[in-house]
């Protein structure tokens, strides 16, 4: 017989210890651990029905659909009445609601920076922040302390600890002296050493920072390649043409790091005038057009990460309750000023809208454009908050509801090479989904309303889990 209850009863319920098969065991929580008190859908078979389902895939919302889990896999999708339920499964009804699959950050820290020269490992918020926002999946896109993202991996996988699926990258790659925390690279010779070591060590990715030089990326890359792992970067000294040339694979932060349109720049140089002469251009002219014919017939995407650089913007609404909630009393305290003197010096408004068109130009070309949100800078773009907000900066942008969903999160698994079994809400795909109250196609902001979150066919309580991070982020 099968069993039912609605959205506010999943809150408020004891979780059900599932029986899960010895594949799937140490995905799923561990008794008794902290990953486990946030549980609240745990059963061998679960029945969403009622959703409006915008399905990862680019096709529009399908209302009145029903998504069948079993065990930690998707099994059943379509219109309500005409989905087998399994017997005994615990059928939630959830009209006026909205599913997503799982979001996959391609750009999302588990570190912080924020005004005033903070700087924290978020190795207790930044992994709540992330699931409870809807977040599933990360790529941690240049480390500071590796070994604490690595150790936190594990954990994660152990069931120990709430948290999404992690994708490593190593320290970042630079040249030129002045970056803290970074490494220096002064040879071809060390650019192959750190790749070899940082593979065995268990990274994936490698990041190339803005000064880094010809020679010491190209021995980075076909070091990696060789590895078997993948090289993406925040660019500046190597123009995005320059990289794709190279064999980059990945491109972060669009337009206001391509110095591909920086007259007279030289050789490995950063040109100081790099904001001022990539917002000038005209996105569909042909400046821009060949870069991204460039980056399309190589198959290198672009990362999106619009909500760490609408933090630089004169008057944006960059003040977010739950963000100013969630952060630290002093980090808050900073922050509010910093944005206070930003609203009066920072960069134009109009310049941001050329960034966000750049982002749009690319992707109608053809580009594959992913994103995240880099939770960096002044510090008012946070975990799982900022990649809420890159949805909501995609609408702005001109995206459609299902454009903007396949950007974060079909893109992103496809950039990390887990498509097969991320990134969309299909039969045969790992059952990691976003509840929200409210239709997300009538209107942006209910990108924020998560209400429970699915990873690996396991429910968790979102609120419960946002809730914990009050006050911390900053800190821990």
């Amino acid at each position: 017989m099968m069993t039912t209850r609605n959205s506010a009863a999943v809150l408020a319920a004891i979780a059900l210890t599932a029986a899960a098969s010895s594949h799937l065991a140490a995905q799923r929580p561990e008794a008794g651990s902290a990953a486990q008190g946030y549980a609240v859908v745990n059963s061998d078979a679960v029945a969403l029905t009622g959703v409006t389902l915008i399905d990862g895939s680019g096709g529009p919302a399908q209302r009145g659909r029903t998504v069948v889990i079993e065990g930690s896999r998707i099994t059943a999708v379509g219109a309500d009445g005409a989905v087998d339920i399994p017997a005994g499964a615990e059928v939630m009804d959830l009209a006026g609601h909205t599913v997503i699959p799982g979001m996959v950050g391609l750009h999302n820290h588990l570190f912080y920076t924020a005004a005033g020269g903070r700087s924290a490992q978020l190795t207790f918020s930044a992994p709540r922040l992330y699931l409870g926002s809807g977040v599933t999946t990360v790529r941690t896109t240049g480390s500071r302390q590796p070994y604490a993202e690595l150790n936190l991996k594990a954990e994660i996988e152990a069931g120990r600890t709430p948290g999404p699926r992690i994708h490593i990258t190593a320290p970042y790659i630079t040249a030129g002296g002045g970056m803290s925390g970074m490494t220096m690279l002064e040879s071809p010779e060390q650019a192959r050493r750190f790749v070899r070591y940082w593979a065995a060590e268990g990274a994936t990715w490698l990041k190339a920072y803005t000064n880094i030089r010809t020679e010491e990326l190209t021995a980075a890359i076909d070091e990696a390649h060789a590895q078997g792992i993948k090289v993406t970067g925040h660019l500046c000294s190597i123009s995005f043409t320059e990289a794709v040339a190279l064999g980059i694979d990945n491109i972060e932060h669009g337009l206001a790091t391509n110095s591909d349109y920086s007259e007279g720049r030289g050789r490995d140089e950063c040109p100081q005038s790099l904001w001022d002469d990539a917002t000038s251009i005209d996105v569909n002219g042909p400046e821009a057009q060949a870069t991204f014919q460039a980056m399309i017939d190589a198959g290198v995407a672009m990362t999106s990460t619009l909500a760490v650089y609408e933090l630089f913007i004169q008057g944006r609404p960059t003040r977010d309750a739950r963000s100013l909630e969630a952060m630290a009393p002093a980090v808050r305290e900073d922050y509010l000023a910093a944005k206070a003197q930003i609203d009066e010096i920072g960069r134009s408004p109009e310049e941001f809208q050329t960034a966000m068109a750049y982002e749009k130009a690319f992707y109608d070309a053809g580009g594959v454009l992913a994103s995240g949100v880099d939770p960096t800078g002044n510090g008012g773009a946070l975990p799982g908050y900022g990649d809420q907000r890159n949805y909501e900066l995609l609408s702005e942008a001109g995206f459609a509801p299902h454009e903007a969903i396949e950007i974060l999160s079909a893109n992103g698994a496809r950039v990390l090479d887990v498509f097969d079994d991320l990134g969309t809400v299909e039969a045969g795909k790992i059952a990691d989904l976003v509840v929200m109250s409210g239709d997300l196609t009538a209107d942006p902001a209910v990108i924020r309303n998560v209400t429970v979150v699915f990873k690996d066919g396991v429910g968790y309580d979102s609120p419960a889990m946002l809730a914990d991070v009050r006050g911390r982020v900053g800190i821990s």
